[in-house]
């Protein structure tokens, strides 16, 4: 990547401690790409002792854009990559990554920068102000114990004044120096969010939150409260024509493009989806309220909404789904105790992921006579009206304020699990569902296994929809609707094939019992985590639209991944990068992470499942919103899509399973450590150096 189009060409640093700021200039780590990979390069540079917990002010948290942020690219402009040492896995807290997105890459860039860097810890309660150039650090004093919605309006109203009168936020004096329209984009911690640290997200205007690591805790343990950014630049593109072009074709693959004779498809799209769906918000408010897509920057998707009734607005997916399932069976259908615990959870910042798993494991100790008033775990909750929004409320707030059971959840679930005495009888039956590293279970690591293996292998849910789309929700739901698929299995096997370079192995959607322990399915997990870290996580294409594999108004229903998101690419740079060489620096970013988790204490031997998926078939449950897994599967000669539910895991298979992933990454099979002939292919021989030193370097 050559050429510094698409780069604003400086990242902030911050250091919180003396209250200085210094540029650090991207074309140092431009060959990273950007978003995950300069962060990651930056954190292995500034992050001396990478054993310390993430409350230490030694943590270095990075918040990167990419060269497409900003742009006329279609769902990858408004996204934003978080990372640092994270404080929500258990028993450690490894070096991770969140991501939203909204409107805070594109203001960053518009205000002249690449990225921030957060280093030390500030003496005193502080929100950082950035004004393209102009950057301080401000009193946060009055803020802390304000939500995330009170937050954001205040700082709007101390950057904008101008903006009450006239419209506009003036920049400076003169006519020239720059004026917008735009709010200030904030991304903001909860009210004393340092005391429910391990759930604590952050969030960005109404709905978009960086909710897994627990940022919003490493945050306030920074004594920072909130970013604010506002910019009145732009992004110096290489060739406008040719972005205009690369836009107007994915148009042909989009809902957009159609919208006059859209296909006939049942099953979840990417890109081709109508926007708002399939996960719009009005279904999960009351019927009869209205609502419109609302989406992030330069998206065709829009798969938020807003409301007639201000309630939910902006919230999608577990935001709702954390606690709509249990409206409804409450209720008979869905009430407004859905969108106000959407609510409850954004202006608390408070992870939705893990109060939804929360919440199951809540109503079966409920049930079971072991919580409650005067029960073995105390709690006051109205348990008579679980289902209601007041429930809800009142269960979210217990963890704010730590009172009642939120005195123990506000420090993890996993964590009050183990305060209770609880942790390892319920993740060996499964009714507390963490499935890796004490974080909760989302997609089912004995169904589809590319999910749990990447989990498991990572640090952190992988939270990637790629495969989950096609070989798991499709079949799943023409299955349960009687539907004849639009893709067979076969041909399903053959798209992926052709869309998974290097490895174009027709056999990694095999979830057959004997493919999911297979060299190919290592394969399948080697190349989700390559192609995330770098055209997902690095470059910010959108989880919600990319990877675009099967989209039905493509030619044979092949979407445009392996040559769209390099159409975008090279238009915005002026490069000539190949998908192939894409997928190589997402293999650098992934070792390279690797290696920080290695100094941090990995080991293979460590790398397991919660007892429940080797002991216990798998059946929806364990989430609000999993359906009987139908997987594409190889048996006998031939493709099918096959029920997969009520599988277990062997044990001893899938450690098998990790000595075929290690020799496929290059990696010691003993440790599962990256080797120093691996590490110096990849230009990394100062990762080997410092892991040999430390006693950590794979043989």
């Amino acid at each position: 990547m050559a050429s510094s189009k698409g780069y604003s060409g400086k990242i902030l640093k911050v250091d919180l401690t003396t209250g200085k700021f210094e540029e650090i200039e991207t074309e140092k780590y431009k060959s990273w790409g950007g978003g995950h990979g300069i962060g990651s390069a930056i954190f292995f540079d500034l992050c001396t002792d990478k054993t310390i917990k993430g409350t230490d002010p030694g943590n270095v948290v990075t918040l990167m854009t990419s060269p497409l942020s900003g742009t006329l690219a279609p769902s990858v402009a408004g996204r934003t990559e978080v990372q640092g040492i994270g404080i929500q896995a258990y028993p450690i807290g490894w070096f991770t990554r969140s991501n939203f997105g909204g409107r805070f890459s594109t203001q960053l860039k518009f205000a002249g920068w690449d990225g921030i860097v957060l280093v030390g810890k500030s003496p005193k309660q502080v929100w950082l102000n950035i004004i393209n150039g102009e950057v301080k650090l401000q009193d946060a004093t009055d803020l802390w114990g304000l939500n995330t919605r009170e937050t954001q309006e205040e700082i709007w109203a101390r950057v904008e004044p101008s903006k009450k009168e006239s419209g506009w936020i003036n920049m400076g004096v003169s006519r020239d120096s720059g004026r917008t329209t735009q709010h200030p984009a904030v991304i903001t911690a909860g009210p004393n969010a340092e005391k429910f640290g391990p759930m604590a997200a952050l969030v960005h205007d109404a709905g978009n939150g960086a909710g897994q690591g627990g940022f919003g805790g490493v945050f306030a343990s920074k004594n920072l409260k909130a970013i604010s950014v506002v910019g009145t630049g732009g992004v110096d593109i290489a060739d406008a024509n040719a972005l205009m072009a690369a836009r107007m074709w994915s148009n042909g693959y989009a809902f957009g493009g159609h919208h006059d004779d859209p296909a006939s498809y049942t099953g979840l799209t990417s890109f081709a989806s109508t926007p708002g769906k399939p996960l719009s918000t009005i279904q999960d408010n009351p019927a009869g309220t209205k609502s419109r897509p609302q989406g992030c920057v330069g998206c065709i998707r829009n798969c938020r909404g807003r409301t007639d009734t201000g309630k939910g607005n902006e919230s999608q997916c577990v935001d709702f789904f954390w606690y709509d399932h249990h409206d409804v069976k409450a209720n008979g259908h869905v009430t407004d105790a859905s969108p106000r615990a959407a609510d409850a959870i954004q202006l608390a910042g408070v992870n939705a992921f893990a109060v939804e798993a929360a919440t199951l494991w809540i109503e079966q100790l409920y049930n079971k006579g072991i919580m409650g008033k005067g029960k073995k775990i105390d709690s006051n909750l109205p348990f008579d009206r679980f289902g209601s929004g007041e429930w809800a409320e009142a269960f979210i707030n217990s963890i704010v304020t730590q009172t009642d059971i939120g005195k123990e959840l506000c420090k993890g679930v996993a964590q009050a699990a183990l305060a209770w005495g609880r942790l390892e009888m319920d993740t060996k039956s499964g009714i507390l569902p963490l499935q890796e590293w004490g974080l909760p279970h989302h997609y089912d690591a004995r169904t589809e296994v590319e999910w749990g293996y990447g989990s498991l292998l990572g640090e952190r849910d992988i939270n990637e929809h790629d495969f989950n789309w096609h070989v798991y929700w499709t079949p799943t739901i023409n299955g349960l609707f009687g539907v004849e698929p639009v893709v067979s299995a076969k041909r399903l096997s053959e798209i992926f094939a052709k869309k998974t370079a290097p490895f174009n192995d027709p056999m990694m959607i095999n979830y057959s019992d004997e493919g999911i322990y297979s060299e190919a399915m290592a394969k399948t997990v080697a190349w989700h985590r390559h192609y995330t870290r770098f055209y997902k996580q690095s470059m910010l294409f959108c989880d919600w639209a990319w990877a675009d594999m099967v989209n039905p108004y493509g030619p044979d229903n092949e979407g445009m991944t392996s040559v769209g998101e390099n159409k975008f690419m090279n238009a915005v740079t002026g490069g000539d990068m190949t998908f192939e060489q894409g997928m190589e620096i997402g293999r650098r970013i992934w070792n390279l992470d690797r290696a920080v988790w290695a100094l941090q204490g990995r080991h293979r031997d460590i790398e397991k499942f919660s007892e429940y998926c080797y002991t216990t078939g798998a059946q929806p449950g364990t989430t609000t919103y999993e359906a009987p897994y139908t997987m594409p599967v190889f048996e006998d000669n031939e493709w099918s899509y096959k029920s997969v539910a009520g599988r277990v895991l062997d044990r001893q298979r899938v450690e098998d399973w990790k000595t075929l992933f290690f020799k496929l990454e290059g990696w010691d099979v003993k440790s599962g450590w990256p080797t120093r002939e691996t590490l110096e292919k990849l230009d990394l021989a100062n990762v080997a150096d410092e892991l040999e030193k430390a006693g950590k370097l794979g043989a």
